[in-house]
């Protein structure tokens, strides 16, 4: 986004935009953070007040939408400022989910808590840590214009849905073994689930940031790596390639 505008208020508008764009961004991380601990120390008051975060989630979402729609229709930005209004609209909306997903999390925590310890549960830590880590590192990469910093952590998403893997794997052994521990057990896969689609939000802005900085985009390049112009990897072999 340019430093300065011929006009204050537009560039005033710009600036505000940001600001509630961080400041959703921070609510959603404190939210991440107080749901992993409500999980680990099974605090269902932790759980419940979590919840209630995710109220000014929901309000700042309308206020940047709000705000990127007069910007649109009264400024008619272009070139980077266009890219960020834009980019702001996706990051917001994948904020909000990151916030319901979190308190899908503390629901099941609540019910969780009203049964005995499943061991299980304990493996959700390691993979709550990690989807910690991936949205601290896109929301940094999105305060710093960080561009090869949001695509270099693109490739911690197999990670993460490899571990999700293992969970379930273990979840449905579990079930299979004593089905007295289903009611659980479902809960934990539940949360599991939630866990790994808050990463592929973060994921999604880590994309947006590539898109707001070098005005590329690079979603789905996954099946398509060959036509991604971001990409340091080597195309595969002419024979391999689509047709």
């Amino acid at each position: 986004m340019p430093t300065s505008h011929t006009s204050k208020v537009y560039e005033h508008e710009l600036r505000t935009l940001r600001e509630k764009l961080l400041l959703m961004g921070s609510l959603v991380e404190e939210m991440i953070q107080k749901a992993s601990t409500a999980l680990a120390t099974r605090d269902t008051g932790l759980a419940k007040a979590t919840i209630r975060l995710d109220r000014r989630i929901n309000s700042l979402e309308c206020e940047v939408d709000e705000l990127c729609m007069r910007i649109l229709a009264t400024r008619q930005p272009v070139a980077s400022d266009l890219r960020f209004v834009t980019t702001a609209l996706k990051i917001v909306t994948d904020l909000e989910r990151i916030g319901d997903l979190v308190v899908n999390v503390c629901e099941r925590v609540q019910e969780l808590n009203e049964e005995a310890p499943l061991a299980p549960a304990g493996e959700l830590q390691g993979l709550s840590d990690e989807a910690i880590e991936v949205v601290h590192e896109a929301l940094d990469a999105l305060v710093a214009r960080d561009w090869e910093r949001a695509k270099e952590l693109l490739s911690r998403d197999d990670v993460i849905d490899e571990h999700y893997a293992r969970i379930f794997q273990d979840v449905l052994q579990t079930m299979s073994r004593d089905p007295s521990t289903v009611y659980r057990a479902t809960r934990i896969q539940s949360i599991a689930k939630y866990l790994e689609r808050i990463a592929d939000h973060a994921m999604n802005i880590a994309e947006s940031v590539v898109f707001l900085v070098k005005g590329t985009d690079i979603r789905h390049n996954n099946r398509l790596r060959e036509n991604d112009p971001l990409s340091t990897r080597p195309p595969p072999p002419a024979g391999l390639r689509a047709r």
